[in-house]
């Protein structure tokens, strides 16, 4: 008996390291020139809008893909752009975006950033309450060619 409960808590503590190892891989915090170049370079993000974007992201999700915030309207927002469950669904492929919720907390911003762009498109940067906020007056968005050489 004394045998079977050591090597149960031999593998509860294996599943722990390996489930914390899994998510450190799948998720990131970037560095704000880091993700400038990944939004502009592999995601086709306009060079215009850039510090636009980056403000955003700063003061939405801290630059945190793993970030998921519970709104008071009882609704949520993931990853790095926080994007509300009405454009994704939990637990499978829905919403405006039909992607997963789950799926915007990975590194790989492919659909989080595909999704983002169709939300800035239709309705502008107003959707994020980080945009409203901070990042409206262009005076206090970064300036990405002397900070990052973009």
């Amino acid at each position: 008996m004394r045998t079977q409960s050591l090597a149960l808590l031999s593998l509860s503590l294996w599943v722990i390291i390996i489930s914390s190892s899994f998510d450190a891989v799948l998720s990131k915090r970037y560095m704000r020139c880091e993700l400038a170049r990944k939004l502009l370079q592999q995601h086709g993000f306009e060079r215009s809008l850039l510090p636009v974007w980056i403000c955003l992201l700063e003061h939405e999700s801290d630059l945190d893909t793993a970030k998921i915030t519970a709104n008071p309207n009882g609704s949520s927002s993931y990853g790095l752009f926080q994007i509300n469950t009405r454009y994704c669904q939990q637990d499978r492929r829905g919403g405006v975006c039909n992607i997963k919720c789950e799926d915007l907390l990975d590194e790989n911003l492919r659909e989080s950033a595909s999704c983002a762009k169709r939300i800035q498109t239709s309705e502008g940067f107003r959707h994020w309450n980080g945009w409203q906020r901070y990042c409206r007056n262009t005076q206090n968005l970064p300036n990405l060619k002397v900070i990052c050489g973009i």
